[in-house]
């Protein structure tokens, strides 16, 4: 287990806890170095890991349990953190451990399979043909692809997304830089290729 790894455990869906303490009125509120840490990462990324829940479910409902169970894992994450790793390397590799271990017992309840490079590409999509009503269709239509695709996949292509280099994601995923940026070449064309079939006029 690298230094950045996280502990492996099954996270519940509960609410971050609060520090027990007994105040009189007026007394100032002390946090605790991993409070603080996790106020300044959750102020920091909170948008990022919206967008990392958001494309691994589509539910809403599901996607606000996910959400509060990559903060409630981050949280609980910062006893333990070190600084041998970058803050960003350790909060995007405890929340896609989280998100995948949703997306792998979401698969197991409602039987969707997670498809590799090669077979995305012939996943048919019953939108094909017709026009995007709006930008927000449009990735919806992207989202839908990329949740299809198995957990390392799609991690590097949304760790791409976050506008990290192959170094970030090899470190974030634990493949090697060339690997990740060879992931990356052949993700991106592969959705390309998927996404735009059902454009009008495409070739």
């Amino acid at each position: 287990m690298s230094a950045c790894a996280t502990k492996s455990s099954t996270i519940e869906c509960k609410k971050v806890p609060r520090q027990a303490t007994t105040l009189n009125v007026g007394d100032p509120v002390r946090e605790s170095g991993q409070d603080v840490v996790y106020r300044e990462a959750a102020a920091a990324y909170g948008a990022a890991l919206d967008r990392l829940a958001r494309a691994y479910e589509a539910d809403s409902d599901k996607r606000r349990d996910l959400l509060q169970e990559i903060h409630f894992a981050l949280w609980r994450s910062f006893e333990t953190f070190d600084s041998r790793c970058s803050l960003r390397t350790w909060i995007y590799r405890v929340a896609h451990n989280v998100a995948t271990s949703h997306a792998i017992g979401q698969r197991r309840t409602n039987s969707v399979a997670l498809v590799g490079l090669e077979e995305v590409e012939t996943l048919a999509d019953p939108n094909r043909g017709q026009p995007d009503a709006d930008r927000r269709h449009a990735l919806e239509r992207l989202l839908e692809l990329i949740r299809r695709l198995k957990p390392l996949d799609r991690q590097v292509i949304l760790s791409y997304l976050e506008g990290m280099d192959a170094a970030a994601i090899g470190e974030i995923t634990g493949i090697s830089p060339g690997n990740a940026a060879t992931k990356i070449h052949r993700i991106k064309g592969i959705l390309a290729r998927q996404f735009y079939q059902g454009a009008p006029h495409a070739q």
